[in-house]
Formats: C-alpha cells, structure tokens, sequence
C-alpha cells in the first residue's frame, strides 16, 4: 500500500492521523516499510497492523515512543508484556465518552526535521522566507510538521520557498481577519465567554480554509476530492 492508502485505512479509528504523522513514527524506527527503486513508501498489511498498535498506544496509555518501542520488541520476540500505567488509562465506562487525550502543543527542531524528513539546511531556508518561525524557547508549533510537509511536497514539483510567500502572506491576513472578529469574545472577563472565543476560532478557520481552496479550485478550473 501506499502511505495515502494506509492514511485511509488508519483514519477510521485514528481520525487524527496525517502522513506527516507516519513518517514521524518510521523515523523512529518504530515501522520499516519497504521502498521502491524510486524511493517511494511500500507499507504491507503487517506494517498497517504495526502502526496501528503503535497510536492505540499513544491514545490509550500516553505511551512515550520509547515505552512503545520495547513493547513492540518484545511482542515480536513472543514475549507476553504488561502495559504500564502512564498518565491516565481509558476503561471501559470511558468507551462512550469523549476522549480526555493530551496532545502534543509543540515539537523540538531534531522532531520537526525528522517528522517532515527535511534537512538543517531546508529548514534554515523556509525559515528565512517566514514560512516557519520558532517559538521563543526554540521549539515549534505543532502544525509547524505539516507546514514543513507540505513545503517538501511542492518543491518536488519545483515550487520553490520564495514562491510560497504570497501564500504565507494571505494566511497572515486570514488570520488576521479572524483575530478581529473573535477579539472583543477573548477580551472578556467570564471564562465560559473566553472559551467561546476560542470555540469561534476554530469554526472561524475551518470556514477560511474551506473557502480558500475553494477559490484556488475554481481560479484552476479543476475539480479536487
């Protein structure tokens, strides 16, 4: 399969999931898919399976990658191994509940370089043009990952960074637009009010980005899935 298909599968149960998010895990060694002579991901029903196990892992016992991985090893050498208690665990009278799971706010410049499989030296030119900034302690924003993705995949087809910055541009003065509407809610006082806000942003983008491809859509004269 490929990391699209697997992406498919593994979306029903772990809607969260995104490519970025794969290639994450098998830099960590925690799946090995096979390549092509063409260097393109070839993942089998075993490394499904695999990951799979990996992000039950993640969402039900907040496992770190380490936990996880000599849990796996020791799966594979027929051992029969005790989960630890990490955080808190879902039960079953959780099962019908929405989910209390932690996620992870920021990443460090080795997690991103390795989650978007990009270089020092791709991440210093990105950074230049203001595609990705760090935060003030030098960690980045969690969606830095899929910016960073994403940047790797339009240069391929010789999209380069500089050419991006109209986009950034555009998302800048988007989200500008969002702060202003929500403003006077995160200004306010009662904390029930400020939770709204932060509730109206995120209807607020998701709306922005779905007209935003919209319009790219129908300036192409293309229908995209």
């Amino acid at each position: 399969m490929s990391i699209g298909t697997v992406l498919s599968v593994l979306r029903d149960e772990f809607p969260e999931v995104t490519i970025s998010k794969i290639r994450f895990l098998e830099s960590e060694g925690l799946i090995e898919p096979q390549r092509t002579p063409s260097g393109y991901r070839k993942f089998s029903a075993g490394d499904v399976d695999r990951l799979a196990h990996v992000l039950r892992m993640q969402r039900d016992h907040y496992l770190p990658l380490k936990v996880i991985r000599e849990h796996l090893d020791a799966m594979e050498r027929g051992e029969a191994v005790q989960l630890p208690v990490v955080g808190r665990q879902r039960t079953p009278q959780d099962m019908g509940e929405a989910p209390a799971v932690p996620t992870v706010a920021r990443v460090h410049r080795a997690e991103l370089l390795a989650a978007a499989d990009v270089d020092e030296g791709e991440l210093k030119e990105w950074e230049s043009y203001g595609l990705i900034a760090p935060l003030a302690d030098g960690a980045y924003e969690a969606e830095a990952v899929t910016v960073a993705a994403l940047v790797a995949e339009l240069g391929r087809f010789g999209i380069e960074p500089r050419h991006l910055r109209v986009m950034k541009a555009a998302a800048d003065r988007e989200a500008g637009l969002v702060d202003q509407v929500v403003a006077p809610l995160k200004r306010h006082r009662n904390p029930q009010t400020r939770a709204l806000a932060e509730a109206r942003t995120k209807e607020l983008a998701a709306l922005t980005v779905k007209l935003h491809a919209a319009l790219v859509k129908t300036a192409l004269g293309v229908r995209l899935p």
